[in-house]
């Protein structure tokens, strides 16, 4: 069942109308500011004279603050493209009104606060990508779409849609518990989306890539690592490579997630925190968890492990490879490469090995392929499964590089490409660019989700090469991660959580029970950062104002010098307190 696509918000004093504007029908729904009550009028109603309209493009739902209930509409869409002949959309555009047109029932600081949780709530929808679709289910891949029964596929949109990955649940809540309003319900999904067109020996074919960023345990970098206690990873990403010829449609799944472990990696102002590892909670239980419900979902497993086997990371190696041994699970393959080590001095070329130890598992586990009359020839056994420690950069190239050897197959398969031929030849050069590109945005796309900023090492992604340009950018990007990281992202994942529903904010919350936003900052907060920038100017003017005495000057000097390293030093020692930590959902942050 489609969702209205054409639809009108008028806006009046006590009342919003949702017409839809979509040929045959006249539906209307109704939201009554004061009482909050939801009805729908199948047969249209008279919308008063006065009431302002705008044209909507989609419900993103409902959200509370502590102003009250707010209509979340999308405004503003890009067309994507097409799957399917059915049209995919990027928001571009949303607008949050409030049911109560003043906030005279506040008191100042609730009114304070009020607006830092409009800011998060506008924040979380600027920052995150969202895609829709009003007639085509995002949330699920071509095969287990064609697996599914008739009956199924007449399912109204959100109902049907697969909950990991609709990021607007949380604010659909009201609506889901009417029925009647299934073609208001539209559910919105965060990742990537990219439907390009592709020539390979003249011949013309749609190429797409859906990346559907999980939002079971959503969050940041440093602020949402490994398990949770019923086996959701962080940074869960399902991304999904199609190609559409001449009515054939062929795709191949892929995921990347955090290391499946109970672990942590708190921000505390050094460049790498350090890596925590639960030694209270029962790996091999959560483990257990998460890869049940893998194979349920996408059948065997080849786990790739792409962490360093020495330094920080090697212990998450060494106990990630004991967990897989221990569960004993006869549909899950182990397969650590210390990718650092193995491409160190830029030897890129070294992938290669890697790739020839997946080789046997891709070639089993294939690829889904349907017929221009929608009759299956191959369908995908298995999937990789593949992480470093962010699952961002050094999981891109990998994922990257399988994608193509399955396209290689698959335009094959097509009729494409003839025996011999290959789909990054010199003479599909127009192509090869489109297809490097195309991940290395899906890449940009995941990072900047995640970590804040675009990926590392996409120069390799877009080029084939790895360029020294390339590892100054990613230097830059490195820096400007270690900012967000320790000074944003308690104020993103906070953004994350209130929009997800993580976090729900209370009736009274500032008066009948203290706001979580006011949490006061132990003294050193303010005074170790204004000492040491007070005594690095006097160790500036020591050094540039000469002084009669010399020794005196070079007292001055050791004197200031002391002074800035002891406050740097404390600020390192107390440097959790230092970074911006988040503040409404801590219950649900600790459980790392």
């Amino acid at each position: 069942m489609a969702v209205h696509e054409t639809l009108i918000l008028h806006v009046q004093d006590d009342k919003f109308f949702v017409e839809s504007r979509d040929p045959g029908t006249k539906e209307v729904l109704v939201i009554d500011r004061l009482s909050q009550e939801i009805i729908l009028e199948e047969n249209g109603t008279t919308i008063p004279a006065g009431a302002s309209r705008k044209p909507v493009h989609g419900l993103m739902g409902i959200i509370k603050l502590l102003r009250g209930p707010y209509l979340v509409v999308i405004t503003k869409k890009e067309k994507v493209g097409e799957i399917n002949g059915q049209v995919v959309w990027k928001v571009a555009g949303t607008e949050t009104i409030p049911y109560k047109k003043t906030d005279l029932h506040l008191n100042e600081e609730q009114k304070q606060d009020n607006k830092t949780y409009e800011s998060m709530v506008q924040y979380a929808m600027e920052c995150n990508t969202f895609y829709f679709s009003t007639t085509f289910d995002l949330t699920h891949s071509l095969q287990r779409l064609y697996n599914t029964s008739p009956e199924f596929l007449q399912m109204p949109l959100f109902e049907r849609a697969d909950q990991r990955y609709v990021w607007n649940g949380h604010m659909l809540r009201e609506l889901i518990a009417q029925p009647e309003l299934a073609k208001f319900i539209l559910p919105v999904m965060v990742g990537f989306v990219s439907i390009r067109i592709g020539i390979v020996n003249r011949q013309r074919f749609d190429y797409v890539v859906i990346s559907r960023r999980s939002c079971l345990r959503a969050g940041t970098r440093f602020y949402m690592r490994g398990l949770d206690e019923v086996g959701q990873a962080a940074n869960f990403v399902e991304t999904e490579q199609i190609v559409q010829y001449n009515g054939s449609r062929a795709s191949f799944v892929q995921t990347r997630g955090s290391i499946p472990l109970f672990w942590s990696q708190r921000p505390n102002l050094k460049y790498k925190p350090v890596i925590q590892i639960s030694e209270s909670q029962n790996h091999l239980d959560a483990f257990k968890r998460h890869f049940d419900d893998q194979v349920v979902n996408y059948g065997n497993q080849v786990l790739i492990n792409l962490i360093d086997h020495k330094g920080v990371e090697d212990r998450l190696e060494k106990m990630f490879a004991k967990t897989v041994y221990e569960s004993a699970n006869s549909m899950m393959r182990y397969e650590s490469f210390d990718f650092h080590h193995e491409c160190r001095k830029m030897r890129w070329d070294r992938l290669s090995i890697l790739m020839d130890r997946l080789a046997k598992d891709q070639e089993h586990f294939a690829y889904f392929l349907m017929d221009a009359n929608n009759e299956l020839v191959t369908h995908q056994t298995g999937v990789f499964r593949t992480n470093c420690m962010d699952c961002l950069d050094r999981t891109n190239v990998v994922q990257s590089l399988l994608a193509g050897r399955a396209l290689q197959d698959q335009l094959l398969k097509m009729g494409v490409l003839k025996p011999g031929e290959r789909f990054d030849d010199a003479v599909n050069a127009t192509f090869l660019s489109t297809f490097k590109n195309t991940w290395a945005d899906n890449a940009d796309a995941c990072s900047r989700q995640y970590a804040g900023t675009g990926a590392l090492k996409t120069d390799f992604t877009r080029t084939g090469k790895r360029t020294r340009f390339g590892l100054v950018r990613d230097g830059v990007n490195s820096l400007i991660r270690y900012y967000m990281n320790n000074f944003v992202d308690g104020y993103r994942q906070d953004a994350i959580d209130l929009l997800l529903g993580n976090y729900e904010i209370e009736e009274g919350e500032g008066v009948v029970r203290p706001s979580p936003l006011r949490k006061s900052r132990d003294a050193k907060f303010m005074l170790l950062p204004a000492i040491a920038m007070v005594a690095f100017s006097m160790l500036l003017i020591s050094v540039l104002i000469p002084s009669a005495e010399l020794h005196l000057q070079i007292a001055y000097i050791l004197f200031w010098l002391a002074a800035t390293g002891v406050c740097i030093v404390l600020m390192g020692v107390f440097g959790t307190e230092f970074v911006d930590q988040p503040k409404l959902s801590q219950a649900k942050i600790k459980s790392d």
